[in-house]
């Protein structure tokens, strides 16, 4: 197998040219909307998320993300019921209304909704622009008890190409695998938006950041791209979700949050994609995609070598 095409190599920041540089890239504003969505109250969470994006359109964001299943509420009592819920991910009420927002104030906006599909029901992040639906994404690995509601996703890992960047879409567990990230970076993805429902980790230390916030931090840094994760709160018939949604800059380090682990937010912050691509280099010798060692295993992703026994 041949190795994929990567973008330009991008130039090192202590070589960077200087000056007019933040008027080509010029910083993006992006946000993760932190709320508490009702089980089946699909028109009233819409509501209320379309008065979120409009506070984080306010503060400058053209990039909004909501929280996985923000439509519908996340644990379903039954499959008739996730199934009386779900709805069409390109022509149901949910996108039209999200659609109409994202018209109305310019921006482009990744959210997480149940999606029905003929006698299937997936777990999907629709994207979506100014101009209206981008493309839409469908959860790879399913949590828990959505196995008894939902397909595993099979679209892929899409990058879509947006006159604000190269915009990806994740959700929730697909954050706990380093291959998601890579296959999006090696596609020369610079924002992964990540609607998510993070509940709370077997023998997580008090004192320490949250799992979540681990992972998506290490996964912006050795890939070099931004994250943004869109949680919600809230406990929902016996389950409690943890909040402390975070935006991720392209090294690695927090650019707003985490937010509390309890209350609904909107966290903003500025991404300046030049210097997101330039976080791959990290310094005159070294490039976190170009120092793979594909002689020693499959450019994307798996090993040349017997596979040990699970």
């Amino acid at each position: 197998m041949s190795s994929p095409q990567l973008p330009p190599l991008p130039v090192s920041p202590s070589s960077a040219p200087q000056g007019d540089g933040a008027s080509v890239f010029p910083d993006l504003k992006v946000a993760a909307v932190q709320m508490e969505p009702r089980i089946g109250q699909v028109a009233d969470n819409v509501a209320r998320s379309v008065r979120f994006i409009e506070q984080a359109a306010a503060q400058g964001a053209s990039v909004v993300v909501l929280p996985e299943l923000a439509n519908t509420g996340y644990v379903f009592s039954s499959r008739d019921e996730a199934f009386a819920l779900g709805e069409s991910a390109t022509e149901g009420p949910t996108t039209r209304a999200w659609q109409a927002v994202a018209a109305r104030l310019g921006l482009h906006l990744v959210a997480g909704l149940t999606e029905r599909d003929g006698d299937r029901l997936y777990n999907t992040a629709v994207v979506m622009g100014p101009r209206g639906l981008i493309g839409r994404y469908r959860k790879l690995h399913l949590w828990g008890d959505e196995h008894l509601f939902f397909e595993p996703g099979n679209l892929g890992l899409p990058v879509f190409h947006t006159e604000v960047g190269r915009l990806s879409a994740v959700i929730c567990y697909d954050g706990w695998f380093p291959e998601v990230y890579r296959l999006l970076a090696m596609q020369g993805a610079d924002l992964v938006c990540m609607p998510t429902n993070w509940v709370p980790m077997p023998q997580q230390p008090a004192h320490m950041p949250a799992m979540a916030n681990t992972l998506a931090m290490a996964a912006a840094h050795s890939n070099g791209m931004a994250v943004v994760c869109a949680n919600r709160v809230g406990t929902e018939r016996g389950q409690p979700f943890i909040g402390q949604s975070l935006i991720v800059g392209a090294q690695g380090w927090p650019l707003a949050g985490p937010a509390a682990a309890e209350g609904e937010a909107v966290l903003v912050a500025s991404v300046n994609l030049k210097h997101s691509r330039s976080a791959r280099q990290l310094n005159a010798f070294n490039h976190v995609l170009r120092d793979r060692r594909t002689d020693l295993y499959d450019p994307m992703l798996g090993t040349g070598w017997p596979r040990p026994a699970l």
